[in-house]
């Protein structure tokens, strides 16, 4: 695949995408898909944001009938806001870096200087592409089994029915059940082009020693991973 690059970008060089292939549990038989996938519009006209929007709507119907199939107690609007909480950024940049993708990113000289392999929604949007790339290299079978390859041991280990909550609220209702004074989320930093920011929040709850950090697209997103973040260290302590 011709590659006509940027003017700020270089040639890279990507820990081999054999072990990324092994940490999805798939090889493929096209690998000028995987490079699309894990390419970033900063890098090259041939970037994979065509194949995040497949992947997006791929995610969207293995999750769909994944939770419909195994979850039979649960209602529509359960399921709903289930599979809501599953597809978004958060989860999806929790996933991608289970399997180190930012490592394999292939992006331009100026988003690797403002740290893009860490992105939220770059991360976000790559793992989409790679699920849009399965799909075209080998099919919805092939798709279905590499999303739930990743999914399904997220599940095992978090609260099913609590997924259907936000994480901040999550904290807060876990807090004023214990009467503990509610935490504090302040901004601590912003990186990236206006159009493009992360932020990082720190999440602190004084009484309990707890200080956590999150990042995200927007304040919100990073607030939210900073609860979460906060939620799983109270869940291992008790």
């Amino acid at each position: 695949m011709a590659q006509l690059l940027h003017a700020d970008s270089v040639t890279q060089v990507n820990p081999d995408s054999n072990e990324l292939g092994r940490r999805l549990g798939y090889e493929f038989k096209d690998p000028q898909l995987l490079q699309q996938a894990l390419t970033h519009r900063s890098y090259a006209q041939e970037h994979n944001e065509r194949l995040e929007f497949l992947g997006d709507s791929i995610l969207g119907c293995v999750i769909s009938k994944h939770l419909y199939v195994s979850y039979p107690q649960l209602s529509e609007g359960e399921l709903s806001r289930l599979r809501s909480n599953l597809v978004r950024e958060d989860t999806l940049v929790i996933l991608a870096r289970q399997i180190g993708l930012g490592d394999h990113l292939r992006l331009g000289e100026g988003e690797r200087k403002s740290a893009g392999s860490r992105r939220p929604s770059t991360l976000a949007d790559a793992m989409e592409a790679l699920f849009g790339a399965v799909f075209l290299d080998s099919g919805f079978a092939a798709a279905e089994k590499v999303v739930l390859g990743l999914y399904v041991p997220y599940l095992e280990k978090v609260d099913v029915q609590a997924l259907g909550k936000d994480a901040k609220s999550m904290l807060q209702e876990y807090l004023q059940g214990r009467r503990i004074p509610l935490p504090t989320y302040t901004v601590v930093a912003t990186q990236g082009a206006a159009h493009e920011q992360t932020f990082r929040v720190e999440c602190s709850i004084p009484s309990l020693g707890i200080t956590v950090h999150g990042e995200g697209s927007s304040r919100r997103n990073a607030e939210q991973q900073a609860a979460q973040e906060a939620v799983r260290q109270l869940h291992e302590a008790t």
